[in-house]
């Protein structure tokens, strides 16, 4: 009897036992559910970094704050709360045009001299026989003089000397410059035309032509120095719209003394954008408005048709006050050749010889003005922004005669 009541007793002890556990493990399965959705808690993963940190973690030092970080200087408030702005670059100064082929004479005389000193030596022998004349042909004919007008300078100073008999250095320096500066033609008109005619109110309108190589756009830029020397407001129109960067070293120049630059989206029409800078120039009642057009090659009658047709576009607004066409000096005849074509087109009204200082030979100057019938204007002597000369006949004469 006392071993079924202990058989009873544990099996009833048993029975609670496996309840007991059934019942916790239903607990177990039965949590709340903000709970049941809470994941398992493990280790945590490094952080991610953020923006402004390196992948591998974080920076070595912390941040500052807001409040320490100092704003650009171009971007701090005014006193009135306002946002400054960056200063503009300061303006240059271009030096006076007046003059200033007098003072660069030194650097004319140093390449042109030659012409001068070799025909005087010459014209100092003893003895003026034929062979001597024709050393003085040859000098100038070397010189880039051109064949009509050495033939007529050698026969006034043939007749000249025989009528002077004897010939001292003070007089032969006398006769050759005389006879040099006729041939230069000091009568000729070379102011550059800027002044509308008839008392329009519009800008004057320049056009500066010629072939690439040239300094076309440099001298452009350097053109609008000496306008802006001489009081004058001056807009740029950068109608070379084919040549790469042609705009922008022509902004590059205008930036530096004021002058405004138009210009169009690179291989655009080269007309509209003349006709655009033509338009805003009237707008901002500019003085001149300087148009690059874009360098041409006298050989292509396409290229040289287009540029007729910028000039066609730039008239519907008014006429063209100026053309110049800019020659390099040390091309010599070949700027002969060039120059009849462009004439051909464009009414040319005037030259513009660039490096005259150079290896370049004097004589061109009469030379390309006989061709063209139309007057040096403007030399250029260096590669200085203001060595961009008006052309004065009686300096360069005596840069040759007197070295």
């Amino acid at each position: 009897m006392e071993i079924l009541i202990l058989a009873v007793a544990i099996a009833v002890i048993a029975v609670a036992a496996i309840g007991g556990l059934v019942i916790s493990g239903r607990k177990k399965k039965e949590l709340p559910p903000e709970q049941r959705s809470a994941p398992p808690r493990t280790k945590a993963p490094p952080a991610e970094p953020s923006v402004g940190e390196e992948a591998e973690g974080r920076p070595e030092a912390p941040g500052r704050p807001v409040e320490e970080v100092e704003l650009p200087p171009s971007e701090a408030p005014d006193e009135d709360g306002a946002t400054a702005t960056a200063p503009a670059p300061e303006l240059e100064t271009p030096e006076p045009s007046a003059g200033r082929l007098v003072r660069l004479r030194a650097r004319l005389s140093r390449s042109q001299g030659a012409l001068g000193k070799g025909l005087l030596t010459l014209l100092s022998r003893d003895r003026l026989d034929e062979d001597t004349w024709e050393e003085v042909e040859d000098t100038l004919l070397t010189a880039d003089v051109g064949v009509a007008p050495t033939q007529e300078l050698v026969e006034r100073l043939r007749e000249r000397v025989r009528v002077l008999g004897t010939r001292t250095p003070d007089e032969l320096r006398t006769l050759l410059r005389e006879e040099l500066l006729a041939l230069v033609d000091p009568t000729f008109d070379r102011m550059v035309h800027t002044e509308t005619t008839g008392g329009e109110d519009r800008p004057g309108v320049v056009l500066v032509v010629g072939v690439n190589g040239t300094g076309k756009t440099t001298t452009t830029g350097k053109l609008a120095r000496v306008l802006v020397a001489d009081g004058k407001s001056v807009v740029l129109g950068a109608a070379d719209t084919f040549r790469a960067a042609a705009a922008d070293q022509l902004q590059t120049w205008g930036d530096r003394v004021g002058a405004r630059t138009v210009r169009g989206p690179e291989g655009g029409d080269p007309a509209s954008v003349a006709f655009d800078a033509v338009k805003e120039g009237t707008a901002a009642g500019a003085d001149v408005v300087l148009v690059d057009t874009a360098g041409r090659l006298h050989t292509k009658s396409g290229l040289m048709d287009e540029l007729g047709k910028v000039k066609r576009v730039v008239e519907k607004q008014g006429p063209v006050d100026e053309v110049l066409l800019v020659l390099d000096a040390t091309t010599g005849q070949n700027g002969l050749v060039q120059a009849r074509v462009f004439a051909e087109v464009v009414n040319i009204t005037g030259i513009v010889l660039t490096k005259l200082d150079g290896t370049a030979k004097g004589g061109i100057v009469i030379a390309v003005q006989r061709e063209l019938g139309v007057p040096v204007k403007l030399v250029g002597l260096g590669e200085g922004a203001d060595d961009l000369a008006p052309f004065e006949a009686e300096a360069f004469v005596d840069a040759l005669v007197e070295g």
